[in-house]
């Protein structure tokens, strides 16, 4: 029984990091073209996916965000905020609450 656990366990994770491979976009993949990463994962099952989840997968959205010198968030330095951190957002919901009294 442990046996089986073990096993379905390996290939959960063997699974995720081959459609992680397949989604990842080209210019986020670290160290070895994506196509080469695709073939590792598959043909060296459990140690392919291990080997991408250490040195091939992008560090983090962030980090990409950085590297790919994308806008929002990332490029400002400051993290996202919920729409009650807003000061604009609390101020028009005050005007809104006020319009319907």
């Amino acid at each position: 029984m442990p046996s089986v656990i073990i096993g379905l366990a390996l290939l959960a994770l063997w699974l995720y990091c081959l459609f992680d491979v397949i989604t990842t976009p080209e210019e986020d993949v670290r160290n070895l073209p994506k196509f080469m990463w695709v073939l590792i994962v598959i043909f060296l099952a459990d140690v392919g996916a291990l080997t991408w989840l250490l040195v091939g997968r992008p560090r983090s959205a962030r980090h990409a965000m950085y590297a790919a010198g994308g806008g929002g968030w990332a490029q400002s330095g400051d993290m996202p905020r919920g729409p009650d951190d807003d000061p604009e957002f609390l101020r028009s919901l005050e005007r809104r609450l006020r319009d319907e009294d």
